[in-house]
């Protein structure tokens, strides 16, 4: 095989990081492209492999067959060479606080693609900086490909937190084959809002002043909240927010984390901002989701189209990934920054 039969996939194009890596070798291993990505992560601070990124590898490496080169901790440049999505049971570890959240949404396309039942279980952290907690997941992510005919079972074992890890996620589903249009532009209309204020090793004031400031901001802004207290147990202190705003026709999440130092009512004061800015955007989908949702948007036939509340860099370097591997295009209405639709199409 020459450097010719391979995808090249530059990692430091447009915003930079792992979600480059991860839709790449998604996709590489549903389409059974060959695939050489070089600058991994090129615009991180610490470019290359991570500890979770390279559990991410292994991950897709496993379920595909694929043999791979080049892929260790620090490495900027790998190959991938898929052969047979297998479902099955899998097993992943990080052996960090690397986010288990990201490794599933790595390897569930490829197990959707995958014949029958496929169940697995990610270590590694649960609740941690610059990813999607496991409760977006339950609540906004898995609920939303549910709806787009994604059938998908969630479930924490362990929480776990920066900087020990150790948290637990399992995940069981089904090969499926989704078609038809999916149209997700319908103006939020908000029904409710609950959430969860949790903490572990910490005082019981933390999480109780979490929710006070919570259920102040929405007392003011004339919004019921149902907002639980969990006590939690864990290898490490934490302390987590997590809001779920429930629409007529979509769900959307915000969070936000506790660290040494930061008060509880800022923490409250975060994920309360990021809910109410999305309601003032009217769009369907907040910025994660709709980051998060593009690649069953490309690998379903058929015209589909979303409202966001925010064009992200996030979102057009994950466009420009996809559109490399898959005959779809992709046309973004809003600049970055700001709300904006999104329409897939195929070529």
């Amino acid at each position: 095989m020459t450097t010719q039969d391979f995808i090249i996939i530059d990692g430091s194009y447009g915003e930079g990081g792992g979600q480059i890596l991860r839709t790449s070798l998604s996709l590489a291993a549903i389409t059974g492209r060959p695939l050489k990505l070089v600058n991994i992560r090129g615009k991180r601070k610490k470019s290359g492999l991570r500890p979770q990124h390279l559990t991410g590898v292994q991950a897709c490496a496993a379920v595909s067959g694929a043999k791979v080169a080049d892929a260790k901790l620090g490495k900027q440049n790998l190959t991938f060479k898929p052969e047979e999505i297998s479902g099955g049971f899998y097993n992943f570890r990080i052996p960090t606080a690397g986010a288990a959240t990201l490794v599933l949404q790595a390897i569930l396309p490829l197990l959707w693609k995958a014949k029958g039942e496929s169940s697995l279980v990610v270590g590694g952290g649960t609740h941690v900086p610059w990813s999607p907690p496991f409760h977006y997941l339950a609540e906004v992510f898995v609920p939303t490909l549910d709806r787009l005919g994604f059938r998908c079972e969630i479930q924490i074992s362990r929480w776990g937190w920066y900087p020990k890890g150790g948290g637990e996620i399992k995940a069981s589903l089904r090969s499926c084959k989704p078609s038809g249009s999916i149209i997700l532009d319908r103006p939020f209309e908000l029904k409710r809002v609950t959430g969860i204020s949790a903490s572990s090793l910490l005082p019981e004031h933390i999480r109780v002043r979490q929710r006070r400031q919570l259920l102040l901001r929405f007392e003011k802004a004339g919004i019921d909240a149902e907002i639980g207290l969990m006590d939690v147990p864990a290898l490490n202190p934490g302390s987590l927010v997590f809001l779920c705003a429930h629409g007529g026709g979509s769900v959307a999440g915000f969070s936000s984390l506790g660290a040494r130092g930061k008060r509880a009512e800022r923490v409250a004061d975060e994920a309360a901002n990021a809910l109410f800015y999305f309601l003032d955007s009217k769009a369907a989908l907040d910025h994660y989701l709709a980051d998060q949702i593009l690649i069953y948007f490309a690998i379903t036939p058929g015209e589909h189209r979303f409202t966001t509340s925010k064009i992200t860099q996030h979102l057009l370097t994950n466009i420009w990934v996809i559109e490399q591997f898959l005959p779809v295009h992709f046309e973004v209405e809003g600049g970055v920054g700001e709300a904006g639709l999104v329409i897939k199409r195929d070529v």
